[in-house]
């Protein structure tokens, strides 16, 4: 089961950097994805409230910037947990197993893939390539690339976050 994190973000001492930006970037062209950006890297995600917001401030329709945010990867519209586990289902970690490391993930952690813990501790992501095809099958968590894996190293790489 998902957790649901509620933002109130109209009391936020981050919005007022939200708006900040957004009054340093107001009359620049393409100002959009530096403020969705700096919404994400404040918040983990882009909340509904922020959105709304940047919508007025900087006179976006709302429907333009969620066709924008969906366009990219990098966007979130819900919180992540304290640790993002990516699974590379790309060709060359699938063909050598990464289906089997993204399963017994799902059944560690007691999540689906792109789900959230209930307690916040991790998000499991099945992702394309990581860039890392010489290492398959990879996944990482965070910023560390984990390859040549099998499923039964999962127990001691999670052991490190837990």
């Amino acid at each position: 089961m998902k957790q649901t994190i509620f933002c109130d973000c109209k009391t936020d001492e981050r919005l007022e950097q939200v708006k900040e930006v957004i009054q340093s970037l107001k009359n620049v062209k393409g100002a959009l994805i530096p403020v969705l950006h700096k919404v994400q890297d404040l918040y983990g995600y882009l909340p509904e409230e922020v959105i709304e917001v940047v919508s007025a401030e900087l006179s976006i329709p709302m429907a333009e910037i969620y066709g924008v945010a969906t366009f990219y990867s990098y966007f979130s519209f819900a919180p992540k947990g304290e640790h993002v586990i990516k699974v590379c289902l790309g060709t060359a970690c699938y063909v050598k197993g990464s289906q089997a490391l993204l399963d017994k993930l799902s059944n560690e952690l007691h999540v689906p893939a792109n789900e959230t813990t209930e307690d916040g501790k991790f998000t499991l992501e099945a992702t394309r390539c990581l860039g890392a095809c010489g290492l398959a099958p990879v996944l990482m968590i965070d910023d560390e690339v984990y390859g040549e894996l099998v499923p039964s190293d999962i127990p001691r790489i999670l052991k490190k976050y837990k």
